[in-house]
């Protein structure tokens, strides 16, 4: 497997091959400071620069089972992680950018991080509780309990904040196949942006605030899995104007993240030649 991180830019089109290695590379975050990439790989964090991009691992400490659900606070203080070390499934932690030990702030497993609200003080994520196996969309903010935004409806995914903090955009299935929708920050005005045959994940809001970028599966696609003739579809926050900008094969990993560059400009994703 080879894994491609490249970025595309909206106005141009222009694609930009970032790095190329062997093995499989997830997740491209963009830095707020706009000069580097936060990428997983075989359990472990990676900085990419872009003056010079390669693979630096980042000291993460105990938790040696990141997943590539990951993220930067809108400062760029704070790497959010998800990692599988404690042996209970999936938990949310927070640590330094510069790398450290993380501390969990999820109150249980499973729970899978998407998404920080401008601001830097609300977290969203998916989980699933009680024993269920529906996963369902929550927010986190300090000092607070977890509050749950969808209530098993459908399989829900891929939360993230809108550019105002006022909506989470997210994929999920209760209409039949895995589309994209978006509620008040409350989980009030649940609504369908549009509804097409295409199996459509992890939207994620540019943070000028004047695009959306998701990842489109062929038509029967169960699940978000790796490896299948995926594209990148751009369109506005309501969903209109839709145009498939990029395609090849991918999936899980391509863009399951937030990972606009702080002046909206491009975005970055990964591909996949098996």
């Amino acid at each position: 497997m080879r894994s491609i991180i490249e970025t595309h830019e909206v106005a141009s089109g222009r694609v930009t091959e970032v790095l190329a290695v062997e093995g499989r590379i997830e997740a491209p975050n963009w830095a707020p400071s706009g000069d580097w990439l936060l990428v997983n790989g075989e359990g472990r964090l990676f900085r990419v620069p872009l003056a010079k991009p390669v693979l630096v691992p980042v000291e993460t400490g105990a938790a040696l089972r990141c997943n590539n659900d990951h993220g930067i606070s809108p400062d760029g203080r704070t790497i959010i992680l998800s990692s599988h070390h404690e042996g209970e499934g999936s938990q949310v932690y927070v640590m330094p950018s510069e790398g450290g030990e993380p501390v969990r702030v999820s109150p249980e497993a499973p729970s899978w991080w998407h998404g920080v609200s401008p601001d830097g003080r609300t977290l969203t994520y998916v989980a699933a509780r009680g024993g269920s196996r529906v996963i369902d969309v929550y927010s986190l903010g300090p000092g607070k309990a977890e509050t749950r935004l969808t209530m098993g409806e459908g399989h829900c995914d891929g939360p993230d904040f809108s550019s105002d903090g006022a909506r989470i955009y997210y994929n999920c299935d209760r209409t039949g196949h895995a589309q994209i929708w978006v509620m008040a920050a409350d989980g009030s005005e649940q609504r369908q942006l549009f509804a097409d045959d295409q199996v459509n994940w992890f939207p994620h809001p540019s943070p000028d605030g004047q695009h959306l970028v998701y990842l489109a599966y062929p038509p029967g696609t169960t699940g978000h899995p790796a490896d299948l003739p995926v594209a990148l579809v751009v369109c506005d926050p309501a969903g209109r104007n839709r145009r498939r900008v990029r395609a090849f094969t991918g999936g899980q990993g391509t863009i399951n993240v937030p990972s606009w560059a702080p002046d909206s400009h491009a975005f970055a994703y990964v591909r996949y030649e098996p």
